[in-house]
């Protein structure tokens, strides 16, 4: 059971992806917001820091390594739990997400229990 309140940004340029995220973490008691591309979600996440970021890492402009870079690199954001959701597979795309701070490497398609179970996971580390 997620803590009350728990809000997790979900980062994604197809508005299916983040639909169907943001439905998954809703009915599992999560409060979603959702960003369409790199550039919003920095802004968002800065603006009013959430207790998880879920991120695709190809997207138009800042991509998901950009996100994520930035996001470290300030303060009220750098602990945040970063979570890569993608359809990419591959390896050294793994390797780097890791490299660059990312908490987890989830691949596509969407697998509802498993995004529970791994930021439920995050959650309880942070």
């Amino acid at each position: 059971m997620p803590p009350i309140a728990c809000r997790i940004l979900i980062v994604d340029d197809d508005p299916v992806i983040r639909e169907a995220a943001a439905s998954v973490l809703s009915d599992a008691g999560y409060v979603t917001v959702e960003a369409a591309g790199g550039e919003q979600a920095i802004e968002m996440a800065k603006r009013s820091p959430p207790d998880l970021i879920l991120c695709d890492l190809f997207m138009p402009g800042v991509d998901g390594f950009g996100v994520l870079v930035r996001l470290r690199a300030e303060p009220t954001t750098a602990g945040i739990p970063f979570v890569f959701l993608t359809a990419s597979t591959d390896t050294s795309d793994f390797r780097v997400s890791f490299m660059l701070g990312a908490d987890e490497y989830l691949q596509k398609p969407l697998d509802g229990d498993r995004l529970v179970q791994v930021i439920e996971h995050r959650l309880a580390q942070r």
